[in-house]
């Protein structure tokens, strides 16, 4: 079956993602057409702990999975029977927040007999740029940036990944998190510290931009993390007023010099003529932009989705399942979660 969007106007997929703390559920018509996107996020819940505790998020999964996924086709108009094929995330992710999703999926796909198919939670975010950009398509390269993965990633064709590149230690997300939290700014980090950049100077503080021997390319914000606690110390040893809007634009610019830097590096040295950004932290205003300049500066297309489909959520994953599907692959009732699951692999996976 082909991969072309205009020969497959019709296919209906339905999508599941609850691999953190977003409950997701959204049908895909001809593989980038949102028919809709209902996503509940347990944000506010998680806020009072400071991150995501991941019993409570399974717990909440568990509670709003059926409403969000029934909300989900009813705003698309279709049935179950309608769908031709049901996409769930099965990793990676929390192993008990992905559970609940693969589960419900599992339990649809048999009783309205309607194959499943299993997608990589990063893929899904990669194939996002197909529903903001729907003239896309590969080969492209794309940087994935969220609170747990921080990839530079080759799309070669539909459903072929190469990782160029991948953090050391922490993600850029988790970065964001863990300095939002140390000056106070709490969680989720990312939207706080760039909200909080605007109003702060990004040259008053010099933060290091770690370089990784081995391979180029890789990102570590494991040093930058330290550097921010180790100036916030420093700052309250000697009695000095710490000025919160100056760490958190310093530190955003450190974190957006090393990403855009590495990424274009490798864009350049490949001859890359499009380049995508995705996940969580692509919604980061400063990122969009230096990415939008220096891929402008070096001629390459620049593309990103819009921020609703940065974050978890279903839509992603019925576009990475559309093509899944359409290339052949089908999950068994032996689904089963796999939290570490990396970009290529197809656990489980056969095809028809």
């Amino acid at each position: 079956m082909s991969t072309n969007l205009s020969e497959n106007k019709d296919l209906l997929v339905l999508g599941i993602e609850s691999s953190c703390d977003e409950t997701a559920a959204s049908v895909i018509r001809g593989c980038r057409n949102v028919l809709s996107n209902v996503i509940y996020s347990q944000i506010d819940i998680h806020t009072v702990y400071g991150g995501v505790v991941p019993e409570i998020a399974s717990r909440g999964h568990i509670e709003k999975i059926n409403l969000v996924v029934k909300q989900a086709l009813s705003e698309a108009g279709v049935e179950l029977k309608d769908l031709d094929a049901i996409a769930v995330t099965y990793g990676p992710g929390l192993v008990g927040a992905l559970l609940v999703g693969v589960a419900h999926a599992k339990a649809l796909g048999w009783a309205a007999g309607v194959p499943v198919v299993g997608v990589n939670h990063i893929e899904g975010h990669i194939c996002a740029n197909y529903i903001s950009s729907p003239e896309l398509e590969p080969p492209f390269m794309c940087l994935v940036a969220s609170g747990g993965h921080s990839h530079l990633v080759n799309v070669s064709g539909y459903g072929e990944y190469e990782i160029i590149a991948r953090t050391r230690d922490d993600a850029a997300g988790e970065a964001f998190d863990k300095v939002a939290r140390a000056i106070g700014l709490g969680y989720p980090g990312g939207p706080k510290i760039d909200k909080a950049a605007r109003e702060g100077d990004p040259d008053a503080i010099v933060f290091p931009r770690a370089k990784v021997r081995e391979n180029e390319y890789d990102f570590s914000f494991s040093g930058l993390k330290s550097a921010v606690l180790n100036y916030l110390n420093s700052c309250n040893m000697k009695g000095e007023k710490i000025n919160t809007a100056d760490v958190a634009a310093s530190f955003q610019k450190a974190v957006v010099d090393t990403l855009v830097g590495h990424s274009m590096q490798a864009a350049t040295d490949r001859g890359v003529k499009k380049f995508a950004i995705a996940g969580g932290v692509a919604s980061n205003s400063s990122l969009r932009k230096a990415f939008e300049e220096e891929c402008a500066k070096r001629g390459i297309e620049f593309l990103s989705p819009e921020p609703i489909y940065c974050t978890d959520n279903g839509a992603m994953i019925g576009v990475a399942g559309s093509y899944d599907y359409l290339l052949g692959y089908r999950s068994g009732l032996d689904l089963n979660a796999v939290p570490n699951l990396s970009i290529g692999e197809r656990k489980g996976a056969f095809k028809v």
